[in-house]
């Protein structure tokens, strides 16, 4: 998922993923190893799947330049940690517990993988001489405050255990940035979606949840009235900012960047696309709203735009038919 704006950043060089395995993380993998990186994965496989790595494994392979390399473990280990970041020159830090509504019942655990995981790997990354960590934050730092699109420079307004372990990670990275180093940027996530989104769990994001549902004709279980609003965000475009953030040739000093597609679309719309691209008629099933969760999101990109040359790459339309795509795939192997 790079391009011209990003061929050749990572030819030759060593570059670390945490959560490499996971959705994000494994994509962005890919295009490294596709751009010739040698590149370490960190995955504790919690979430992530081996069988996301098949495509950049089939990659090296092929180029007989790039490099692959996979330790199965969790970021607060020391030891691993220290390790995979030796003669890093980047490292990505993809990996995180997701979910709004499951931070609430699990707020202790996403505390310490969020936030505290978090600091390992920046203590880390510094002790190994790391130029540069790329953190991946969330919008929910801006939680429902008015004001839309949201800009990096509003206050946070935290609702969940999930945005404040998210908020503690940013604002730790953005510390060391300012005092012993690495330098350090954060990428604040809005609703990425995409290929090897998980929708088997009863926290799983909306469109692969309400895609599978769909194809398997069960009912789709709608929290609120539909009307509320996110920027869905192909992961390619994650994956395009966090190749820009990684090689900027200035110090970004733990800036924050949103990632969006600029675009805010409701719930009921999502449902209404579809319908269209499977031929089917949801059942809707109506729920309360869930805890911790925010009415509306959206996310300005002109910072991203004017500092690191971000531009959305794939449109929604695109992006959606390649995630039912997928969603149909997984369906049929799990049948």
């Amino acid at each position: 998922m790079s391009g011209p704006a990003t061929a050749g950043l990572y030819t030759g060089r060593r570059v670390l993923v945490t959560g490499g395995a996971g959705f994000i993380g494994s994509h962005l993998v890919e295009a490294l190893v596709a751009d010739g990186a040698s590149v370490v994965v960190i995955d504790d496989l919690s979430n992530g799947r081996l069988e996301n790595l098949a495509e950049a494994r089939g990659l090296v392979e092929a180029s007989g330049s790039a490099d692959l390399e996979l330790h199965i473990g969790d970021i607060t280990d020391r030891d691993l940690l220290a390790e995979a970041c030796r003669d890093a020159e980047v490292v990505f830090h993809q990996a995180a517990i997701a979910s709004v509504p499951r931070s609430v019942a699990e707020p202790v655990r996403y505390l310490h993988v969020n936030a505290t995981g978090t600091l390992a790997v920046l203590l880390a990354a510094r002790a190994a001489g790391v130029r540069r960590v790329v953190h991946a934050g969330s919008s929910s730092f801006y939680g429902d405050q008015p004001g839309f699109p949201r800009q990096e420079t509003m206050s946070p307004d935290i609702r969940s255990p999930y945005a404040a372990a998210k908020a503690a990670g940013e604002f730790a990275a953005r510390a060391l940035a300012a005092g012993s180093g690495p330098d350090t940027a954060t990428l604040r996530y809005f609703n990425i979606f995409g290929p090897r989104q998980r929708p088997d769990s009863p926290y799983a994001a909306v469109i692969p949840r309400f895609a599978t549902a769909m194809l398997r004709e069960e009912p789709l279980r709608l929290h609120g009235d539909g009307s509320q609003t996110r920027d869905f965000t192909f992961v390619g475009n994650a994956v395009l900012a966090n190749l820009l953030a990684g090689r900027h040739p200035e110090p970004l000093g733990g800036a924050v960047f949103n990632v969006a597609a600029g675009e805010r679309r409701t719930v009921r719309e999502l449902i209404d696309r579809l319908e269209g691209l499977l031929g089917v008629r949801a059942r809707v099933q109506a729920a309360p709203p869930r805890p911790g969760e925010v009415m509306h999101s959206g996310g300005s990109i002109a910072r991203a735009t004017e500092v690191l040359g971000y531009r959305p790459a794939h449109g929604f339309a695109d992006g959606l038919e390649a995630t039912v795509r997928w969603c149909r795939d997984w369906v049929r192997d799990d049948a």
